[in-house]
Protein backbone atom coordinates (compact mmCIF):
# COMPACT_ATOMS: atom_id res chain seq x y z
CA UNK A 1 0.00 0.00 0.00
CA UNK A 2 1.37 3.39 -0.99
CA UNK A 3 1.80 6.32 1.37
CA UNK A 4 0.82 9.87 0.44
CA UNK A 5 3.52 12.52 0.77
CA UNK A 6 1.24 15.15 2.30
CA UNK A 7 2.57 18.59 1.38
CA UNK A 8 -0.22 20.39 3.20
CA UNK A 9 0.57 18.63 6.48
CA UNK A 10 4.34 19.09 6.23
CA UNK A 11 4.08 22.73 5.14
CA UNK A 12 1.82 23.43 8.14
CA UNK A 13 4.41 21.92 10.46
CA UNK A 14 7.19 24.03 8.94
CA UNK A 15 5.05 27.18 9.11
CA UNK A 16 4.50 26.57 12.81
CA UNK A 17 8.26 26.14 13.34
CA UNK A 18 8.89 29.43 11.48
CA UNK A 19 6.08 31.18 13.40
CA UNK A 20 7.68 30.19 16.70
CA UNK A 21 11.07 31.41 15.52
CA UNK A 22 9.61 34.77 14.44
CA UNK A 23 7.85 35.10 17.81
CA UNK A 24 11.20 34.56 19.54
CA UNK A 25 12.86 37.20 17.34
CA UNK A 26 10.14 39.74 18.13
CA UNK A 27 10.18 38.89 21.85
CA UNK A 28 13.89 39.75 21.91
CA UNK A 29 13.23 43.13 20.30
CA UNK A 30 14.10 42.18 16.73
CA UNK A 31 12.15 43.29 13.67
CA UNK A 32 9.97 40.90 11.74
CA UNK A 33 11.47 39.27 8.62
CA UNK A 34 10.09 41.05 5.56
CA UNK A 35 9.21 39.40 2.24
CA UNK A 36 8.10 41.50 -0.74
CA UNK A 37 6.51 40.40 -4.02
CA UNK A 38 6.45 42.34 -7.30
CA UNK A 39 3.51 41.56 -9.57
CA UNK A 40 3.29 42.94 -13.11
CA UNK A 41 -0.02 42.72 -14.99
CA UNK A 42 -3.14 40.73 -14.18
CA UNK A 43 -2.36 37.09 -14.91
CA UNK A 44 -4.90 35.07 -12.91
CA UNK A 45 -2.52 32.28 -11.96
CA UNK A 46 0.16 34.74 -10.84
CA UNK A 47 -2.31 36.78 -8.79
CA UNK A 48 -3.55 33.65 -7.01
CA UNK A 49 -0.01 32.46 -6.34
CA UNK A 50 1.15 35.81 -4.97
CA UNK A 51 -1.96 36.07 -2.78
CA UNK A 52 -1.10 32.68 -1.25
CA UNK A 53 2.42 33.91 -0.53
CA UNK A 54 1.09 37.02 1.22
CA UNK A 55 -1.28 34.85 3.28
CA UNK A 56 1.59 32.53 4.25
CA UNK A 57 3.62 35.55 5.41
CA UNK A 58 0.76 36.61 7.69
CA UNK A 59 0.47 33.09 9.11
CA UNK A 60 4.12 32.94 10.18
CA UNK A 61 4.32 36.53 11.41
CA UNK A 62 6.40 38.02 8.59
CA UNK A 63 5.96 41.54 7.35
CA UNK A 64 4.97 41.45 3.68
CA UNK A 65 4.63 43.92 0.83
CA UNK A 66 2.84 43.44 -2.49
CA UNK A 67 4.02 45.85 -5.19
CA UNK A 68 1.74 45.79 -8.23
CA UNK A 69 2.25 47.37 -11.64
CA UNK A 70 0.18 47.50 -14.81
CA UNK A 71 1.48 45.35 -17.64
CA UNK A 72 2.48 48.47 -19.62
CA UNK A 73 5.27 49.33 -17.15
CA UNK A 74 8.55 49.82 -18.99
CA UNK A 75 11.52 47.57 -18.45
CA UNK A 76 13.52 50.48 -17.09
CA UNK A 77 10.80 51.36 -14.55
CA UNK A 78 10.74 47.76 -13.32
CA UNK A 79 14.54 47.69 -13.04
CA UNK A 80 14.38 50.90 -10.98
CA UNK A 81 11.94 49.16 -8.60
CA UNK A 82 14.34 46.20 -8.33
CA UNK A 83 17.15 48.63 -7.44
CA UNK A 84 14.92 50.23 -4.80
CA UNK A 85 14.21 46.85 -3.21
CA UNK A 86 17.89 45.91 -3.34
CA UNK A 87 18.75 49.05 -1.39
CA UNK A 88 15.93 48.85 1.16
CA UNK A 89 17.45 47.46 4.38
CA UNK A 90 14.00 46.63 5.81
CA UNK A 91 13.25 44.09 3.07
CA UNK A 92 15.09 40.81 3.57
CA UNK A 93 13.97 38.99 0.46
CA UNK A 94 11.69 39.51 -2.52
CA UNK A 95 10.40 37.84 -5.63
CA UNK A 96 9.50 39.19 -9.04
CA UNK A 97 6.59 37.00 -10.13
CA UNK A 98 6.99 35.34 -13.51
CA UNK A 99 5.97 35.41 -16.31
CA UNK A 100 6.60 39.06 -17.13
CA UNK A 101 5.09 40.86 -20.16
CA UNK A 102 6.85 40.07 -23.43
CA UNK A 103 8.44 43.52 -23.76
CA UNK A 104 10.44 42.95 -20.54
CA UNK A 105 13.62 40.84 -20.55
CA UNK A 106 13.07 38.39 -17.69
CA UNK A 107 16.72 37.38 -17.53
CA UNK A 108 17.85 41.00 -17.23
CA UNK A 109 15.43 41.51 -14.34
CA UNK A 110 16.52 38.29 -12.59
CA UNK A 111 20.19 39.26 -12.84
CA UNK A 112 19.48 42.74 -11.44
CA UNK A 113 18.11 41.26 -8.19
CA UNK A 114 20.63 41.25 -5.33
CA UNK A 115 21.43 37.53 -5.04
CA UNK A 116 21.41 37.92 -1.24
CA UNK A 117 17.70 38.81 -1.45
CA UNK A 118 16.85 36.33 -4.21
CA UNK A 119 14.55 34.04 -2.22
CA UNK A 120 13.29 32.42 -5.45
CA UNK A 121 16.82 31.10 -6.03
CA UNK A 122 16.85 32.09 -9.71
CA UNK A 123 19.88 34.42 -9.77
CA UNK A 124 22.88 32.93 -11.62
CA UNK A 125 25.04 33.35 -8.52
CA UNK A 126 22.62 31.26 -6.42
CA UNK A 127 22.29 28.69 -9.22
CA UNK A 128 26.08 28.47 -9.49
CA UNK A 129 26.66 28.24 -5.74
CA UNK A 130 24.02 25.50 -5.51
CA UNK A 131 25.69 23.53 -8.29
CA UNK A 132 29.00 23.33 -6.43
CA UNK A 133 27.52 22.83 -2.98
CA UNK A 134 28.09 26.28 -1.49
CA UNK A 135 25.49 27.94 0.78
CA UNK A 136 22.80 29.54 -1.37
CA UNK A 137 19.09 30.08 -1.78
CA UNK A 138 17.68 26.90 -3.28
CA UNK A 139 14.98 27.22 -5.90
CA UNK A 140 11.66 26.96 -4.03
CA UNK A 141 10.07 23.91 -5.67
CA UNK A 142 13.20 21.70 -5.59
CA UNK A 143 13.80 22.70 -1.98
CA UNK A 144 10.21 21.78 -1.18
CA UNK A 145 10.70 18.35 -2.76
CA UNK A 146 13.85 17.71 -0.72
CA UNK A 147 12.06 18.76 2.46
CA UNK A 148 9.19 16.35 1.76
CA UNK A 149 11.64 13.47 1.25
CA UNK A 150 13.47 14.48 4.42
CA UNK A 151 10.38 14.78 6.61
CA UNK A 152 9.15 11.35 5.53
CA UNK A 153 12.61 9.88 6.23
CA UNK A 154 13.00 8.52 2.70
CA UNK A 155 16.59 7.35 2.34
CA UNK A 156 17.64 8.30 -1.20
CA UNK A 157 21.23 7.09 -0.83
CA UNK A 158 22.19 5.11 -3.94
CA UNK A 159 18.79 5.48 -5.60
CA UNK A 160 18.41 5.81 -9.37
CA UNK A 161 16.47 9.07 -9.71
CA UNK A 162 14.81 9.98 -13.00
CA UNK A 163 13.86 13.63 -13.52
CA UNK A 164 11.40 14.22 -16.36
CA UNK A 165 11.85 17.83 -17.49
CA UNK A 166 14.83 20.16 -17.78
CA UNK A 167 13.47 23.60 -16.86
CA UNK A 168 15.64 26.08 -14.98
CA UNK A 169 12.96 26.30 -12.28
CA UNK A 170 12.54 22.60 -11.42
CA UNK A 171 14.20 20.00 -13.68
CA UNK A 172 17.80 21.19 -13.69
CA UNK A 173 18.02 22.26 -10.03
CA UNK A 174 16.35 19.13 -8.60
CA UNK A 175 18.69 16.96 -10.70
CA UNK A 176 21.68 18.87 -9.28
CA UNK A 177 20.41 18.57 -5.71
CA UNK A 178 19.67 14.85 -5.96
CA UNK A 179 23.26 14.28 -7.16
CA UNK A 180 24.89 16.08 -4.27
CA UNK A 181 26.62 14.19 -1.48
CA UNK A 182 23.89 14.72 1.09
CA UNK A 183 20.63 13.35 2.42
CA UNK A 184 18.30 13.63 0.60
CA UNK A 185 20.64 13.14 -2.34
CA UNK A 186 23.48 10.80 -3.25
CA UNK A 187 21.42 9.54 -6.17
CA UNK A 188 22.44 8.40 -9.64
CA UNK A 189 20.43 10.87 -11.72
CA UNK A 190 19.05 10.57 -15.24
CA UNK A 191 17.34 13.60 -16.83
CA UNK A 192 14.71 12.87 -19.48
CA UNK A 193 13.18 15.43 -21.86
CA UNK A 194 11.39 15.78 -25.18
CA UNK A 195 14.31 14.30 -27.16
CA UNK A 196 14.89 11.33 -24.86
CA UNK A 197 14.68 7.90 -26.49
CA UNK A 198 13.41 4.87 -24.57
CA UNK A 199 11.94 7.04 -21.81
CA UNK A 200 9.58 4.27 -20.72
CA UNK A 201 12.47 1.86 -20.15
CA UNK A 202 14.51 4.50 -18.32
CA UNK A 203 11.62 5.30 -15.98
CA UNK A 204 11.01 1.60 -15.33
CA UNK A 205 14.49 1.40 -13.77
CA UNK A 206 13.92 4.37 -11.44
CA UNK A 207 13.67 4.16 -7.66
CA UNK A 208 12.60 7.81 -7.58
CA UNK A 209 10.79 9.72 -10.35
CA UNK A 210 10.29 13.50 -10.38
CA UNK A 211 7.74 14.37 -13.07
CA UNK A 212 8.08 18.05 -13.99
CA UNK A 213 7.17 18.51 -17.63
CA UNK A 214 3.69 20.07 -17.53
CA UNK A 215 1.80 17.36 -19.46
CA UNK A 216 -1.28 16.06 -17.62
CA UNK A 217 -1.14 12.37 -16.68
CA UNK A 218 1.99 11.77 -18.79
CA UNK A 219 3.50 9.20 -16.41
CA UNK A 220 1.55 5.95 -16.79
CA UNK A 221 1.59 2.82 -14.65
CA UNK A 222 3.62 0.84 -17.20
CA UNK A 223 6.46 3.37 -16.78
CA UNK A 224 6.80 2.83 -13.02
CA UNK A 225 8.31 -0.13 -11.19
CA UNK A 226 6.88 -1.60 -8.00
CA UNK A 227 7.90 0.33 -4.90
CA UNK A 228 9.06 3.51 -6.64
CA UNK A 229 8.81 6.96 -5.04
CA UNK A 230 6.95 9.36 -7.36
CA UNK A 231 7.01 13.15 -7.03
CA UNK A 232 4.45 14.94 -9.21
CA UNK A 233 5.32 18.59 -9.87
CA UNK A 234 2.68 19.17 -12.57
CA UNK A 235 -0.24 21.57 -12.06
CA UNK A 236 -2.21 21.93 -15.29
CA UNK A 237 -5.74 23.32 -15.36
CA UNK A 238 -7.92 20.78 -17.17
CA UNK A 239 -11.54 21.67 -18.07
CA UNK A 240 -14.07 20.02 -15.74
CA UNK A 241 -17.72 21.01 -16.08
CA UNK A 242 -18.63 19.29 -12.80
CA UNK A 243 -16.65 21.84 -10.80
CA UNK A 244 -17.70 25.36 -9.89
CA UNK A 245 -14.38 26.74 -11.16
CA UNK A 246 -14.86 24.97 -14.50
CA UNK A 247 -11.50 23.18 -14.20
CA UNK A 248 -9.49 20.81 -12.05
CA UNK A 249 -5.78 20.82 -11.26
CA UNK A 250 -4.12 17.79 -12.82
CA UNK A 251 -0.59 16.55 -12.29
CA UNK A 252 1.91 14.97 -14.66
CA UNK A 253 1.17 11.53 -13.17
CA UNK A 254 -1.84 9.31 -13.88
CA UNK A 255 -2.36 9.13 -10.13
CA UNK A 256 -5.16 6.56 -9.82
CA UNK A 257 -3.26 3.96 -11.84
CA UNK A 258 0.31 4.79 -10.80
CA UNK A 259 -0.25 5.15 -7.03
CA UNK A 260 -0.91 1.43 -6.33
CA UNK A 261 2.59 0.60 -7.64
CA UNK A 262 4.35 3.18 -5.46
CA UNK A 263 5.82 3.19 -1.98
CA UNK A 264 5.29 6.96 -1.74
CA UNK A 265 3.57 9.44 -4.05
CA UNK A 266 2.57 13.12 -3.97
CA UNK A 267 -1.01 14.12 -4.79
CA UNK A 268 -2.08 17.07 -6.96
CA UNK A 269 -3.17 19.33 -5.42
CA UNK A 270 -1.75 19.12 -1.91
CA UNK A 271 1.69 17.69 -2.61
CA UNK A 272 4.54 19.78 -3.98
CA UNK A 273 2.51 23.02 -4.29
CA UNK A 274 2.25 23.87 -0.56
CA UNK A 275 5.93 22.97 -0.14
CA UNK A 276 6.91 25.54 -2.79
CA UNK A 277 5.20 28.31 -0.82
CA UNK A 278 6.75 27.30 2.50
CA UNK A 279 10.19 27.08 0.88
CA UNK A 280 9.97 30.82 0.22
CA UNK A 281 9.34 31.32 3.93
CA UNK A 282 12.40 29.19 4.71
CA UNK A 283 14.52 31.24 2.31
CA UNK A 284 13.22 34.49 3.80
CA UNK A 285 14.32 33.41 7.28
CA UNK A 286 17.72 32.60 5.81
CA UNK A 287 17.87 36.04 4.15
CA UNK A 288 16.83 37.71 7.40
CA UNK A 289 19.56 35.91 9.32
CA UNK A 290 22.13 37.10 6.80
CA UNK A 291 20.93 40.73 6.73
CA UNK A 292 20.59 40.87 10.51
CA UNK A 293 24.15 39.66 11.02
CA UNK A 294 25.30 42.32 8.54
CA UNK A 295 23.43 45.00 10.49
CA UNK A 296 25.22 43.90 13.65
Amino acid sequence: MYQILDGRKVSSEIKEEIRQRVAEIVAKGGRRPHLAAVLVGHDGGSETYVASKVKACEEVGFASSLISFDENITEEQLLQEVDRLNNNPDIDGYIVQLPLPKHIDEQKVMERIDFRKDVDGFHPINVGRTSIGLPSFLSATPQGILELLNRYHIDTNGMHAVVIGRSNIVGKPIATLLMRKAQPGNCTVTVCHSATKNMKEICQSADLIVAALGKPEFLKEDMVKEGAVVIDVGTTRVPDSTRKSGYKLTGDVDFDRVAPKCSYITPVPGGVGPMTIVSLMMNTIKAYTWSYSKEK
